[in-house]
């Protein structure tokens, strides 16, 4: 008998991964979007419903033997707290701001699994961050990932491959970083650099918060998480954010109270909406530098990615929905069963599960390039 997978959110990225399980598994995705499960390929059940109410989610996730979630942020953490408070595993995409370890004693007491940031960066980012920080002793990382459309289309050259309401976050959130063994926090869109990167060329890169659990799982002394964009778009973001567009204290307009942050989502995101069919990349750059076997060297991972015409997939949905796919695959195998709350890179430790997930996302065409030198650092 298939086991039973329940998808919480039906978005891009949602459909993607009940697409891919549904072969092998019994797949239910729910959304409060009737368009969004329309969307859904044939042979997956779907449930319309608002998933902020607790006693709703209990309901719908009740037969699953995993849950995976692919809710908007700012339900991120409430959604996998109500899970495991179901008692079931959950794989979850949401990037939430809360701190992760706060729902690792339930999850602990519940005996469940939850894999939680298990994207991009953060996701397979960390899962081969912590690959090798458990082979060597790793000095410096940096990690720079965006998702990116093919045409670009001033003012912005951009649109939004993933949640529009988690996109401004990035210019928000402030990035921490790690310098010298110190933990800083930086504002975002710190430390813009320009970078080439094949096969797009110059790109510019800036700092975000994406190292999130890793400040707490690694002691590595120099680490960073950088955004990709088209050079110009982190200066026209800065522009946007000290107009105070992306502020969410309320303004009084005409009598009115208005986020200045929800009028800017309701003016740029008809400009950030791919078309159907837009061709779009994601890359991911993953640097390690450090002493392996008494050698010095410096490792490189390169993946690039481009909307796959044939399924109607973009990057983004394949890049961050497989790396999901994949750790639920091994938790529903079995091959993955620490208890707990396990961000992605406690999965890269164990070196079964690293092989298990890179050889599932060649499978699907996502692979990394791997290049290894000697560094004459140390």
């Amino acid at each position: 008998m298939k086991k039973k997978v329940v998808v919480l959110g039906a978005g891009m990225v949602g459909r993607a991964m009940a697409a891919d399980l549904s072969d092998r598994y019994h797949v239910t995705a729910a959304d409060l979007s009737a368009e969004n499960l329309e969307r859904l390929p044939a042979g997956i059940a779907s449930v319309q419903a608002d998933l902020s109410r607790p006693e709703v989610l209990h309901r719908i996730v009740a037969p699953a033997d995993l849950v995976i979630g692919a809710v908007p942020g700012f339900m991120g953490f409430a959604t996998v707290q109500h899970v495991l408070e179901c008692g079931k595993n959950i794989v979850d995409i949401s990037f939430f701001a809360e701190d992760c370890f706060e729902l690792d004693a339930l999850a602990q007491q519940r005996q469940v699994t939850a894999i939680v940031d298990c994207g991009v960066a953060p996701g397979l980012f960390n899962i081969v961050a912590g690959y090798h920080h458990q082979r060597m002793q790793v000095d410096n990382l940096v990690a720079m990932c965006g998702g990116l459309p093919v045409r670009r289309t001033l003012p912005f050259q951009y649109k939004a491959p993933f949640s529009p309401v988690d996109v401004l976050e990035i210019y928000t959130r402030p990035a921490r970083i790690v310098v010298n063994g110190s933990v800083r926090t930086v504002p975002a869109l710190s430390n813009v650099e320009e970078v080439h990167l094949e096969p797009v060329g110059t790109l510019e890169a800036f700092d975000t918060d994406g190292l999130r659990s890793m400040l707490r799982t690694m002691k590595i002394p120099n680490m960073c998480e950088k955004t990709l964009r088209y050079p110009g778009h982190a200066a026209l973001m800065k522009a946007l954010r000290a107009m105070g567009l992306f502020s969410e204290s309320p303004l009084m307009v005409n009598g009115q109270q208005v986020k200045p942050i929800d009028f800017a989502c309701a003016l740029l995101f008809p400009h950030w909406k791919l078309e159907p069919g837009e061709e779009e990349f994601t890359l991911l750059s993953i640097q390690l530098e450090g002493r392996e076997q008494n050698e010095y060297k410096c490792l490189n991972y390169h993946l690039y990615d481009r909307y796959d015409p044939n399924t109607q997939t973009t990057s983004m949905a394949r890049t961050t929905g497989y790396t999901a796919t994949a750790a639920a695959s091994a938790v529903l195998e079995g091959l993955y069963t620490r208890k707990g709350i396990s961000p992605p890179e406690y999965l890269g430790e164990q070196e079964p599960v690293f092989h298990f997930i890179m050889d599932y996302l060649a499978q699907r065409n996502l692979r990394f390039t791997v290049t290894s030198s000697k560094s004459p650092a140390g």
